[in-house]
């Protein structure tokens, strides 16, 4: 018989341990490791924190410097003598374990740990985990091998990527930090926003799981997009997936599909993967929606940073051009969501306006020289039929639109 392991997603204290506001919104927050040197992963990190707007404290860690860029530097993290949120951890891999035994003893409740150097290394670096794993008690940890962390809220960049975000209602997850900076340099160009940036690394600790459960409950989250390349913990995962996914919208891309991209993800985050065909049937149960090209992440980001969730699967299309309704139904039928039945008072106000020659029916097409007082008109209307829980507008230009 199969040993039950038990949720621990269940638990009523799981939202208590499961608080990373001293991450994402701490109050202060230590370097270990920050820099001088040009160029450098530390002073990187530690430039972004001071240039930033962030109102919180921040402390330098280098046992080899007095100072870095102006500000006092500690020997280590118990020299600091005040209560600290968050320790951002860039030093060689080597020395993290220590620094976390460290951290614990200073009552340091957050961690990020940005050096590289662990399992994707092979054993030498699982052994170092092992260490790290060990030596935790209460502290949380995001990492390692990973960019960082940013909250636009608060103006918190803890990350060595070269600008900001730009605030906005998307929380961003990657297992990747350098697909992360091409989506941080794709938003800036098409003036997206996010609510937060998470590079997760090798979820030593917390995971994809944490994170949905953090974010589904952040008010200036609207939408989760997420970059993944192996799923440590299906069952917390999942089920943080099919709360939140009732309320804000999760779309995911996982890369690792075939045996080659496998192997190479696994020399990246030393990730394992598993069945691509179960985990599609995982995400569709719990209403995750799977896209499957950087192309189509950057769409739905797009979509969804201006506009809210549909309520239901039934759509109302209002069109200038059959042919597109037409592709349009389509994809609409085999995603699983379908036309919307207009109820005969809908019909009867679209009759009031609409040319004698419009389509009478779902999809609604108002005819090719429409013109924008028409549109205007004919959402105005549909927006009032109860039937219809969202609304996809097709316009092909025209002289007259």
């Amino acid at each position: 018989m199969e040993e039950y392991k038990f949720d621990p997603s269940l638990n009523i204290l799981y939202k208590e341990h499961n608080n990373l506001d001293y991450i994402f919104n701490p109050k202060s927050i230590a370097v270990i490791g920050a820099s001088e040197k040009p160029e450098s992963v530390g002073r990187t990190l530690f430039e972004n924190l001071i240039n930033s707007s962030f109102k919180g404290e921040i402390f330098a860690i280098n046992p080899k410097r007095d100072s870095v860029l102006g500000y006092r530097a500690y020997k280590g993290i118990k020299d600091v003598k005040k209560p600290i949120d968050l320790a951002v951890i860039a030093t060689p891999a080597a020395f993290v374990p220590e620094i976390i035994q460290e951290c614990e003893d200073a009552n340091v409740i957050g961690a990020i740990i940005i050096s590289a150097g662990f399992k994707e290394l092979g054993e030498s670096g699982k052994e170092l985990e092992e260490q790290i794993l060990k030596n935790k008690r209460k502290i949380r940890i995001i990492g390692p091998n990973c960019l960082g962390i940013m909250n636009t809220s608060i103006d918190l960049n803890a990350t060595f990527a070269a600008e900001m975000a730009n605030k906005g209602s998307i929380a961003f997850i990657s297992q990747s930090g350098a697909l992360g900076t091409a989506v941080l340099d794709w938003s800036l160009r098409e003036n997206v926003g996010f609510s937060a940036f998470v590079s997760i690394g090798s979820m030593i600790d917390v995971n994809f799981g944490d994170l949905i459960n953090y974010f589904g409950n952040d008010p200036n989250t609207r939408s989760i997009l997420i970059y993944m390349e192996n799923l440590s913990d299906p069952r917390a995962f999942l089920s943080a997936a099919r709360e939140v996914a009732l309320t804000k919208p999760i779309i995911l891309i996982k890369a690792g599909k075939t045996k080659e991209s496998a192997k190479a993800a696994m020399s990246h985050t030393g990730a394992l993967a598993g069945s691509d065909d179960v985990l599609n049937a995982a995400l569709k149960r719990v209403g995750i929606l799977r896209v499957d090209t950087i192309e189509a992440l950057f769409g739905m980001a797009e979509i969804f940073s201006k506009q809210s969730l549909c309520t239901g699967p039934n759509l109302a299309i209002v069109t200038n051009a059959g042919g597109p309704a037409v592709i349009a139904t389509d994809a609409l039928v085999l995603h699983s969501a379908k036309l919307a039945q207009l109820t005969d008072q809908t019909y009867e106000s679209l009759n009031e306006f609409l040319p004698k020659a419009w389509s009478h029916n779902n999809p609604i097409d108002i005819l090719g020289d429409a013109t924008a007082d028409l549109y205007y008109k004919t959402v105005k209307t549909i927006i009032e039929d109860e039937n219809v829980e969202g609304i996809l507008v097709i316009l092909t230009p025209q002289f007259m639109t």
